[in-house]
């Protein structure tokens, strides 16, 4: 353990005990600094950590405190058994319907897929691009194709390494954006008419990958704070012909659950003795909360049977559109669908965030954006607590940005979408993220826009428009 760790722990011991109480304020930087021999930036790393698991706050010009404003306990969502049956998908329409409202700028975004853009170093990135270009050799623009920039493929698989998983730079392909990398791996590995296992419920850009490929849907139960059941998985592969499993062991969406290691390793080793690839979506593993990294399912894969999927989109560039696929002994078939496909990912894009990577820059920023979205999701937990009906069930994922709320069966949550949309404020309902639209009572709601002075009253005005629909059902 490190030592800001272990004075981040220690605080942490005192908090529990009621020793340091909500409202009492830290020692400053420099007092405990002094105090304990240790540096002012071991001090800042440890009340950073503090702060992003909820424990303390920053008040401006005065210093540290105790969160006074824990979010009180609510229950966890249920796990809804899915059906037994695999079934066609037609989801795109009402996908479509929902999500135009949240590219409207005048409405408050609590159902889009995406952070604020204000959390990202564009202006950075932008300072990366122009030298990065003057540097390139020539020659380099056309054999970077389709692979990618060699350079940004080796800090990528550098990076593997580091977390834990042998993956050499040339089974990386870097692609446009995570879906790209998503799809060309779903048609590396099946036919129309083939049956893939999701999440249920699973990320509606998932269903619609099915539905354009014409492949058939098979629903795994999934818990909301430990993932996809296995003993469900289990019977899945025991029932159904299954290609495939797509899912996303990391902060998944829209529940935000993570996998414990050890069933991530007993996930891969069960698909490998049913000789089934998994599809990893992986791009929100860098938003973590905790200490660390949490691996990726791609970290216990001995067959090549793991094809991971990632993008620099969530965490460091929206709009760059860079992602890649690291994808095991389908490699060749991913590059060769890339090739007759789309050809080659932007290269300009893909030397800026090269640049950055090589300059340091990332953890820094990484860190930051950590610590900002831990706080708001500590914000928008509270606010939860105070304005949604009794009986709502919340998710309290370890990192991301998005909760899953479960509301009382009273509620229609696409009645409730267009009452909020007539607020301009947009959500997401749980109608679309199964083939079946039968999580009808849920929502889920994205807080990752600190910042934006309309979040709070948003919030307050959903919970209200919740109520008022329970009261009529009264």
């Amino acid at each position: 353990m490190k030592r800001y760790e272990q004075y981040a722990q220690e605080i942490a011991e005192l908090i529990r005990a009621q020793t340091l109480r909500p409202g009492d304020r830290l020692p400053s930087v420099r007092q405990a600094s002094t105090h304990r021999q240790i540096s002012p930036s071991t001090v800042f790393e440890a009340y950073y950590l503090l702060e992003a698991r909820g424990l303390i706050q920053a008040r401006p010009r005065s210093g540290y405190y105790v969160n006074a404003q824990r979010p009180s306990p609510q229950a966890e969502p249920r796990t809804a058994p899915p059906g037994a049956q695999s079934s066609s998908v037609e989801i795109s329409d009402l996908v479509f319907e929902v999500l135009e409202s949240t590219r409207h700028l005048d409405v408050v975004p609590l159902g889009s897929a995406f952070p604020s853009p204000t959390l990202f170093p564009l202006d950075k990135l932008a300072r990366s691009l122009t030298p990065a270009m003057r540097k390139v050799e020539p020659q380099r623009l056309t054999e970077d194709l389709t692979l990618g920039n060699e350079r940004l493929r080796r800090q990528i698989s550098l990076r593997y390494v580091v977390e834990g998983a042998a993956v050499e730079m040339d089974e990386v392909v870097i692609t446009n954006g995570a879906m790209e990398a998503l799809n060309l791996c779903l048609q590396a590995v099946t036919q129309p008419g083939d049956v893939v296992a999701v999440e249920s419920p699973t990320f509606y850009s998932a269903l619609q990958a099915l539905e354009r490929l014409h492949l058939r849907a098979v629903e795994v139960a999934t818990h909301p704070r430990d993932g996809v059941d296995l003993e469900s998985l289990a019977q899945v592969l025991q029932r159904h012909p299954v290609k495939a499993c797509w899912f996303m062991p990391n902060f998944q969406n829209p529940l935000g659950c993570l996998m414990p290691d050890a069933r991530k390793q007993a996930l891969v080793e069960l698909l490998a003795r049913h000789a089934v690839p998994l599809i990893e979506d992986d791009v929100y593993g860098e938003l973590y909360f905790g200490l660390r990294r949490p691996l990726p399912a791609k970290a216990y894969d001995r067959q090549g049977l793991v094809m991971h999927c990632s993008s620099f989109s969530k965490c460091l560039a929206p709009g760059y559109r860079v992602g890649w696929v690291a994808a095991g002994r389908f490699a060749q078939q991913v590059q060769r669908l890339k090739l007759t496909t789309t050809l080659s990912t932007a290269i300009p894009s893909q030397l800026a965030l090269s640049d950055f990577l090589q300059g340091g820059g990332y953890e820094r920023h990484l860190r930051q954006l950590r610590q900002t979205l831990a706080a708001q999701q500590a914000l928008a937990l509270r606010l939860v607590a105070r304005h949604f009906p009794k009986g709502t069930c919340v998710t309290r994922p370890e990192g991301g940005y998005f909760l899953w709320l479960e509301l009382p069966h009273a509620v229609d949550a696409l009645q409730l979408q267009r009452l909020a949309l007539s607020q301009r404020i947009s959500v997401a309902p749980g109608h679309l993220f199964s083939p079946d639209r039968r999580f009808s009572h849920c929502l889920r709601l994205n807080y990752g826009h600190p910042g934006d002075p309309r979040f709070e009253d948003a919030l307050k005005t959903l919970g209200q428009l919740a109520c008022a629909l329970v009261g009529k059902q009264v």
